[in-house]
């Protein structure tokens, strides 16, 4: 990787931040721990987020629904308990309206460790009346103009039976009860959908494949090429809104790379896609929107990861760093919104996770200690206003006269997403150890004489937490002096100074490891 760039010359393009607008958490419940909390602001200081996204608003460990002589009355307590902690965090929900609250599912308990109602409700008016009095009380309690900087969400992966025990109907139904109830609060209220999860290909697949032995398929470049991939519903959606008058002020779906449902409902296939799955959806969602009946609409991919088990390895590894990193930098200026999944491993899907590393989705560790991924979103924040440079695996940015520059090493020998490591790390550890360094050389004059900067290096041997548990011996139950010594190793990666020279040029030489990130930037940037 080389450049020579004259910042005189350069183009100063307006770079919004749009991987930092949302990031994910698993339930509203888990938000009312204090770990989980202290762990939102940790994200948002270190990441930048602005919004937070989680399921089971409704759910029965929430106990909103109530009724009086037949009479919808919820009970907010543990909501506004929730959202005063978000909104006291300098961030605001992204709302999700879902799942069924217990009273009126269809059936309880279809997925989750937790039991969340993945039925549609039994009762539409009800659910409406619910939804109605929900944002009359945040209206009332937060004012208007913080409420409408919000957004509403109908469900979640609503093509997937076990997230929505019904028909595409019935959740276009949904849909339409529920932006109406909304909107009868207050018309510039912003809600959308679908909110499906995957994209899949446009005729069923029959390509050479190879088996992984990890539950997984790996399709052939070949394969790749031949595929037309399609966000699910999304089409059918904006139809359904157009010919009924509905409004859809975003369209939102769950462009993972590693996950293709068949036919929309739950009847699936394991695979890893290319490595520019992200970017290629990301350009067909917002073609489809641009071109279809609502192209004013905002697009929000309210859900993504590297993969979408929170039992997957390769979360943990630095892979999944370079993976977000790769794929951020490839899709600036496609969407408004590329939300991960999610900020912490205080996430109870499948039962909390049996070791401090257990493949959870969260940048943060259960002990709130950052993951490579944490590192990743950190660097990105610490990125300028203004796009100067962009080519694969490196971007430069500038805000007022200081430069900010991320670069990223994706061995070439990996042409995809970063293969999920299910039930051991034998995957991830395989593929940590794929490819092999190379130079990065950048020459970038029209700097102020003498400004000192830094390059933050993490890769496998720096600022990845868990060498160091490795080195303690891995322990399901580490002591409060081996979090602490985890804790230590992993808040920041290797910094190199150089100094811009009296002509004004920054001259750096570096050696990055396969699957590092690295971050140059001058020393009046805050990136902790």
């Amino acid at each position: 990787m080389e450049l020579e760039l004259d910042l005189a010359s350069a183009p100063h393009v307006p770079l919004d931040h749009y991987w930092s607008r949302v990031v994910g958490a698993g339930r509203a419940n888990e938000g009312l721990r204090a770990d989980w909390q202290g762990h939102l602001a940790s994200a948002h200081r270190l990441g930048g987020f602005d919004y937070v996204r989680f399921h089971g608003l409704f759910h029965g460990d929430m106990f909103v629904y109530r009724e009086i002589d037949g009479v919808v009355a919820p009970s907010f307590h543990y909501i506004d308990l929730l959202f005063d902690a978000i909104l006291a965090t300098g961030m605001r929900p992204f709302v999700e309206f879902g799942f069924s609250p217990p009273e009126l599912a269809r059936e309880t308990a279809t997925v989750f460790w937790w039991g969340a109602n993945g039925a549609p409700p039994t009762d539409y008016a009800k659910w409406a009346a619910l939804v109605r009095a929900t944002v009359e009380h945040w209206v009332g309690r937060y004012g208007i103009d913080e409420v409408r900087a919000w957004y509403f969400e109908v469900w979640n992966e609503p093509n997937l039976s076990p997230f929505f025990r019904g028909t595409r109907s019935e959740y276009f139904e949904l849909y339409r009860v529920t932006v109406e109830a909304v909107k009868s609060v207050d018309a510039e209220l912003r809600v959308g959908g679908p909110a499906t999860s995957n994209f899949v290909p446009d005729a069923r697949f029959d390509g050479e494949t190879e088996d992984t032995t990890q539950h997984e398929t790996v399709l052939t470049a070949s394969t790749l090429d031949s595929l037309d991939w399609q966000p699910v519903w999304l089409e059918e959606f904006l139809q359904f809104c157009v010919e009924n008058r509905l409004p859809v002020d975003f369209v939102s779906c769950h462009p993972y790379p590693t996950d293709w449902a068949l036919d929309g409902h739950g009847n699936g296939h394991k695979l890893t896609r290319g490595v520019e799955a992200t970017p290629t959806d990301l350009r067909r969602v917002r073609e489809i929107v641009e071109t279809g009946p609502y192209p004013d609409a905002e697009i929000h991919l309210t859900e993504w990861s590297s993969s979408s088990s929170s039992r997957d390895f390769t979360h943990d590894y630095p892979q999944a760093a370079a993976f977000v990193v790769r794929s951020v930098l490839a899709s600036i200026g496609l969407v408004d919104s590329l939300a991960y999944w999610t900020f912490t491993d205080v996430f109870e899907e499948e039962g909390g996770g049996r070791d401090p590393f257990h493949g959870g989705f969260g940048m943060l560790s259960q002990d709130g200690i950052p993951k490579p991924t944490m590192h990743a979103y950190r660097m990105l924040h610490a990125l300028g206003d203004r796009l100067v440079h962009r080519e694969e695996g490196l971007v430069v940015t500038r805000r007022g006269t200081d430069i900010a520059a991320l670069a990223v090493h994706y061995p070439h020998e990996v042409a995809l997403s970063v293969p999920a490591s299910f039930d051991t790390r034998a995957v991830a550890d395989r593929t940590l150890a794929t490819g092999e360094p190379h130079a990065m050389r950048l020459r970038i004059a029209g700097l102020i004489p003498g400004t000192r900067y830094s390059i933050e290096v993490v890769d496998a041997e720096n600022g990845w937490a868990m060498a160091e548990w490795t080195r303690r011996g891995r322990s399901r139950n580490p002591s409060i002096a081996d979090v602490a010594a985890i804790r230590a190793s992993a808040e920041r990666g290797h910094l190199t100074e150089y100094f811009v020279s009296g002509d004004g040029v920054l001259r750096v030489d570096a050696r990055l490891q396969p699957w590092a990130i690295a971050l140059l930037t001058s020393s009046r940037t805050i990136v902790a």
